[in-house]
C-alpha cells in the first residue's frame, strides 16, 4: 500500500516506523532512509531554487537537520518524507530571505555522522540531469522565476502542488496547515502566478530598453 502521494519508502508504514526508530541509534538505518528519500527531496529543492550547486548545499542542510533532529522526531503515522519536505521548505525560505548560507557537502555529512546510503548515488549526475530536464523549456524557466517572486506562503503550496504533484490533503500534512487554508493559498497563488505570466508575456514583446519590471505581487 502506498500512503497518499509520497514515494514508497518501505513496504508498510509499520516497517518505516521501525526503520526510523533504528535510525536514531544506527547510522546505517539513516542511510537507508536517505537513499530512499534523496531523489524526491533534492529534485523538489532544485525545482524551487533552479541552481544545481545551491540545491546540493540545501539538500545537505536538510539531511543534516534531519539527522540532528531525529532524537526529537515524533512518529505520527505520516510518511517520513513529509517531515523532510517541511525541513526543505524551511531551508528554501531561509535561502530566499537572504540569510547567510554555508556550504555543506553531502560527503562531509556522511563522514561526520558515519552513515552510508543503501545504494550508490551519483549526486552530481542526478542533479545535473534534473536541472537539464527542468530547464528544457523556456516557459518552465519563466514560471520558475515568477514563482520565486511570489510571497513564500504561495511558493511552497504551488511548488508542492504542481512540481511535486501532491494532493491538497498531502500539502496540508506537509505544511501543517488546515485543508481550507491550503485550498485558499493554492487558488490565490495560482491567480497571482497566472497574472504575472500574462504580464511577463506581454512585456516580452517590447524592446529590451522599454521593458518594465515583470510584476509586483500583493501579500
Amino acid at each position: 500500500m502506498q500512503l497518499f502521494g509520497w514515494p514508497r519508502v518501505v513496504a508498510h508504514m509499520d516497517d518505516e516506523q521501525a526503520l526510523v526508530e533504528r535510525a536514531r541509534i544506527d547510522p546505517a538505518a539513516f542511510g537507508q532512509l536517505y537513499d530512499q528519500t534523496y531523489g524526491a527531496i533534492s529534485n523538489y529543492i532544485l525545482r524551487r531554487v533552479g541552481d544545481v550547486a545551491t540545491a546540493q548545499d540545501l539538500t545537505a542542510e536538510v539531511y543534516l537537520k534531519a539527522m540532528q533532529g531525529l532524537s526529537r522526531y515524533q512518529w505520527r503515522g505520516l510518511p517520513f518524507t513529509a517531515w523532510l519536505y517541511r525541513i526543505a521548505a524551511n531551508e528554501i525560505a531561509s535561502y530566499f530571505r537572504g540569510r547567510r548560507h554555508t556550504n555543506l557537502s553531502l560527503d562531509e555529512l556522511r563522514d561526520d555522522y558515519q552513515f552510508e546510503p543503501a545504494a550508490t548515488l551519483d549526486l552530481e549526475r542526478d542533479l545535473v540531469e534534473a536541472q537539464y530536464q527542468a530547464c528544457r523549456q523556456a516557459d518552465f524557466r519563466l514560471i520558475q522565476r515568477l514563482l520565486s517572486q511570489l510571497p513564500p506562503k504561495y511558493q511552497e503550496v504551488l511548488a508542492l502542488r504542481y512540481f511535486e504533484k501532491k494532493s491538497l490533503a498531502d500539502i496540508a500534512l506537509i505544511t501543517g496547515k488546515n485543508l481550507n487554508t491550503v485550498k485558499s493559498l493554492s487558488a490565490r497563488g495560482l491567480g497571482c502566478l497566472r497574472r504575472a505570466y500574462i504580464d511577463a508575456q506581454s512585456h516580452s514583446t517590447l524592446q529590451p530598453s522599454a521593458r518594465q519590471p515583470v510584476m509586483k505581487v500583493e501579500e
